[in-house]
C-alpha cells in the first residue's frame, strides 16, 4: 500500500517525530510506498536513503518563532500547507492508500482538516497529545501546575488563563480550537490510534460518537542487554525537558527532603531555577541518545514526576527495557508500564513528601536490585518492538482499506476497530 505520514517535522526533535521517522523506515523496509509530508525540515537523511519521498513546505513552527503575532497566520490557518497536501493526496489511489496524521498543531494548523475530509482516502490519526479535544493540547493548567478539570471550550475554560505565557495566547488557542472544530478536523479520521488507556479515556468524551479506535503502542529503541547484575545501583535520574509540566522542581525538592541527590539529563525553562534553588542537584544538560542510554542503564531509578497526563512516555519504557526501575506520578500514562512495588513505584502526583518516600524506598540497594531485575524481565517478556508497532499499523490500515473493521483483528498491539458501545468514564480530574 501507499502510506502518507503527515507531521509537523520531518526530523527527530522529540518522541512524536521519532515515531514518524522510525515507522516510515519500517514500513518502507516491509515493501510499502511511503511519503512523509511535513512543514518543517530538514528531513532526516535516512528517509531519502530508504527511498522514502519527502514533501516539505519549508516553513517554521511555533517553538521557533519569536513573535506569535507574526507567526499567527500560519498557526491559525496554514493555507500553503493545505494546498500542497491537497495536491499530494489527489495523486493517490484510494483503494491502496492511507493517510496517517501524527502532528499538525506546531506548524500545519487546522487548515488540513477540510483537505483530509474531502480527499477520499482513508485517514488515520495517532493521538500523541490532546489537541483534538483541548486548546492547549494537554488538559493541563500551567498556572496551577496541575491537570485541568475544566471542560475544553466551556465558559470556565475560556475565562481562565491556563497558558504558560499569557492570557492573550490562551485566547488565540481558544480561537484556533473553535476553528479546528468548525472546519471538521476531529471528524476527518476514519480511525483514531491511541497509545495508552488513560489517553483514550481522557479524549473519548470530546470526539465524535462514531469514531473508531485502535491501540498501537509506540516502538521502543532498545536492545536486550541482560540484567544489570549485582553491582551497586547508581543515581536517581530525570531525563527530558526541564519544564513545569514534567515536574522537575518536584523531584529536586523531594530529593532534598530525602537527603539524596537529584540528577537531571536535559534542559529547559526551569533548569536555571533548579540550579539556583537546589545547588546540590546535578544538571548534565542534553546528551546524545547513546549517552542517555548509558546514564539510564547505570541509574538506580528513573524519576518521572510528570504532572500532566502524557500520552505514552517513551523514556519510561526505555528505562524499563534497560533494567532501570521507574518512580512515576500516578496521574500520568507512564504508570501503565510500571508495576507498582515490583518494577518501580507510583507516587501521589504533585506531592514532594510522597515522592521523597519513594526515593527513600529505592535508596535501599537490595530493593533497587530486585526492582531492576523485575523491570528488565517484565519488559522483555512482551517488548514493544518496531515490528510489533508495524504489525499494529498494518492491521489498522488493512482494516480501513477493506472497509471491514473486524479485519484489523488483534494483530500485535492493534485493537479491533470499532466504535465504543458507550462513552467511557472520563478520568477523575476531568
Amino acid at each position: 500500500m501507499h502510506v502518507v505520514l503527515v507531521a509537523d517535522h520531518a526530523y527527530i526533535n522529540g518522541g512524536q517525530a521519532k515515531v514518524v521517522v522510525e515507522s516510515a523506515l519500517g514500513l518502507a523496509a516491509r515493501g510499502h510506498a511511503v511519503t512523509v509530508f511535513a512543514a518543517v525540515g530538514p528531513a532526516d537523511p535516512r528517509l531519502a536513503e530508504a527511498g522514502i519521498a519527502v514533501v516539505l513546505t519549508g516553513q517554521t513552527d511555533v517553538t521557533r518563532t519569536r513573535s506569535l503575532a507574526r507567526f499567527g497566520v500560519q498557526w491559525l490557518w496554514n493555507a500553503p500547507a493545505a494546498a500542497e497536501l491537497r495536491g499530494l493526496l489527489a495523486t493517490l489511489d484510494p483503494r491502496e492508500s492511507v493517510v496517517h496524521v501524527h502532528g499538525w498543531a506546531k506548524a500545519l494548523s487546522p487548515s488540513i482538516g477540510p483537505v483530509l475530509r474531502t480527499c477520499g482516502v482513508p485517514v488515520v490519526f495517532t493521538m500523541h497529545e490532546y489537541y483534538l479535544a483541548c486548546p492547549n493540547g494537554g488538559f493541563y493548567d500551567y498556572q496551577a501546575a496541575s491537570v485541568c478539570a475544566r471542560k475544553p471550550g466551556s465558559l470556565a475554560c475560556i475565562g481562565h488563563n491556563c497558558d504558560s505565557r499569557s492570557y492573550a495566547r490562551k485566547l488565540m488557542r481558544v480561537g484556533r480550537h473553535w476553528l479546528m472544530q468548525e472546519t471538521g478536523l476531529p471528524e476527518s479520521p476514519q480511525a483514531i490510534i491511541t497509545i495508552s488507556r488513560l489517553q483514550r479515556e481522557a479524549i473519548l468524551p470530546y470526539l465524535p460518537r462514531d469514531a473508531r479506535y485502535a491501540e498501537v503502542g509506540n516502538p521502543i529503541d532498545a536492545e536486550p542487554l541482560g540484567r544489570k547484575g549485582a553491582g551497586t545501583p547508581g543515581d536517581f535520574v530525570f531525563v527530558g525537558r526541564i519544564s513545569p509540566e514534567k515536574g522537575p522542581l518536584l523531584f529536586a525538592e523531594a530529593a532534598r527532603r530525602a537527603g539524596l541527590q537529584a540528577v537531571f539529563v536535559g534542559d529547559g525553562p526551569q533548569a536555571a531555577e533548579i540550579a539556583a534553588r537546589y545547588p546540590e542537584a546535578r544538571l548534565l544538560g542534553w546528551k546524545d541518545p547513546a549517552a542517555v542510554k548509558t546514564l539510564m542503564r547505570a541509574a538506580r531509578a528513573l524519576v518521572f514526576p510528570s504532572v500532566w497526563y502524557e500520552g505514552q512516555p517513551l523514556t519510561v519504557l526505555e528505562s524499563l527495557a534497560l533494567g532501570t526501575p521507574v518512580i512515576v506520578s500516578d496521574v500520568c500514562a507512564g504508570r501503565e508500564a510500571v508495576r507498582d512495588g515490583v518494577s518501580g513505584l507510583w507516587f501521589r502526583s504533585g506531592d514532594p513528601d510522597a515522592l521523597a518516600a519513594s526515593l527513600r524506598r529505592l535508596a535501599d540497594d537490595a530493593t533497587a536490585r530486585a526492582m531492576s531485575d523485575a523491570a528488565y524481565d517484565l519488559f522483555w517478556a512482551d517488548p514493544l518492538t518496531l515490528d510489533r508497532h508495524l504489525d499494529g499499523l498494518e492491521g489498522v490500515y488493512e482494516g480501513l482499506l477493506r472497509a471491514d473493521p473486524a479485519s484489523a483483528g488483534d494483530r500485535a498491539t492493534a485493537a479491533a476497530l470499532r466504535p465504543p458501545a458507550a462513552r467511557a468514564a472520563a478520568p477523575r480530574a476531568l
